[in-house]
């Protein structure tokens, strides 16, 4: 299963969207247009159906509905959040749809306003409905949210919790000492990333240490082995081995590791572990241009049996691959009050530039540039 299309309305940056989803995307704009607000709503929905989470906490830890609605919304306005979801195996059609509105008379107090689920064509839930009128306190819960409610759509609900967000911070890793604690909820950028590789079985740990080893000894030829390994305390480290031209073989703990190296070790166990649907933010950083171009095949690769990866970049390079089509690449486009998305197929001029030849970076770099960024050079 993978999320087919998304439909927003007063969702932070974006006003309107709607745009079809394939199994890979590359979402590109320029900077402060929206890139992790749109990513955003992928682990909103998470937020929502994970076991420890929940509609109120989502939308409280985001600073409540206030913060989410788009700023030329109207104060009454809903935010509405729609998902396609396509099963290819069971043939199956999904839609699931959530509208948010302040109640009235409150004072940042919001509850649902229509929630629905729609399976091959079918409704199969539709709320608010008779027990929602007779107890509106339930409107402030989702059905996504509820094990007794969500029986005929539980699938929708698995799908959801399982999406994963990467964005590793090697400082996090690298000086760990200095950020005691448990951290964040779902360690989105890898506090604790040694800790789940060591909690992941011994053959399936091995298994992909082997693999990305493999891509290491490419991208770092020094590079003998890495594994995983605890200290006399119990704490898991990483370690790798290289060569030096004095010493036989010179071992390396995870503090040791550059940034780049770090970040592709996060990256590569993230494609192979993450669940049903990957958000990458900016993998490019810290990361040689040689390893990015080949890095959209490697995804697809890791990824094609696992789910579907979505991924925000401001990298030629990284759009450099010829694999990528038009078709899977969400330009950004901000105006005044509200950021527009686009499927570059979907405009003529880039599609036709496309279909000429050139690469993606060509065509779609330039123009999520911002409009005036050549006075940048006339700053004294």
């Amino acid at each position: 299963m993978y999320i087919s299309r998304l439909r927003l309305m007063n969702w932070k940056n974006f006003k309107a969207v709607d745009v079809p989803l394939g199994e890979r995307m590359f979402i590109v704009g320029p900077n402060a247009s929206g890139k992790s607000n749109l990513l955003d709503v992928f682990r909103f929905l998470k937020d929502i159906a994970r076991p420890d989470g929940g509609l109120q906490k989502a939308v409280m830890t985001r600073g409540g509905l206030a913060k989410i609605r788009n700023l030329s919304a109207g104060k009454n306005s809903q935010v509405e959040i729609e998902v396609g979801l396509a099963d290819s195996k069971t043939q199956t059609n999904w839609l699931y749809e959530l509208h948010l509105c302040h109640k009235k008379n409150g004072i940042d107090r919001f509850e649902i306003s229509k929630e629905r689920v729609v399976k091959n064509g079918r409704v199969i839930l539709n709320r608010p409905d008779s027990k929602d009128k007779e107890d509106s306190i339930r409107l402030t819960q989702t059905s996504l949210e509820q094990v007794m409610a969500n029986k005929d759509f539980r699938e929708i609900s698995g799908h959801f919790s399982a999406i994963d967000y990467f964005h590793l911070v090697p400082q996090l890793i690298r000086y760990s000492h200095a950020f005691p604690g448990p951290g964040m909820e779902e360690d989105p950028f890898g506090q604790h990333f040694i800790e789940r590789i060591a909690k992941t079985g011994e053959k399936t740990r091995q298994n992909r240490l082997k693999k990305i080893e493999a891509v290491l000894r490419i991208a770092v030829p020094q590079l003998i082995n890495l594994k995983e390994k605890k200290d006399e305390t119990g704490i898991p480290h990483l370690e790798v081995s290289s060569r030096h031209w004095r010493l036989p073989a010179e071992t390396q703990m995870e503090d040791q590791f550059s940034d780049g190296m770090l970040r592709l070790i996060g990256l590569l166990w993230t494609l192979m572990d993450a669940g049903t649907l990957l958000l990458l933010e900016e993998p490019e950083l810290s990361l040689h241009d040689a390893i990015l171009d080949k890095l959209p095949s490697l995804m697809h690769r890791l990824k094609k049996k696992q789910g579907q990866v979505l991924v925000s970049t401001h990298s030629q390079t990284l759009l450099a691959d010829r694999g990528i089509g038009g078709e899977e690449i969400l330009m950004l486009i901000p105006g005044e009050v509200e950021t527009s998305v686009q499927v570059a197929a979907d405009l003529n001029d880039v599609r036709i530039l496309l279909e000429s030849g050139m690469i993606p970076a060509e065509v779609v770099i330039p123009k999520t540039a911002p409009e005036n960024i050549q006075q940048l050079g006339l700053i004294k």
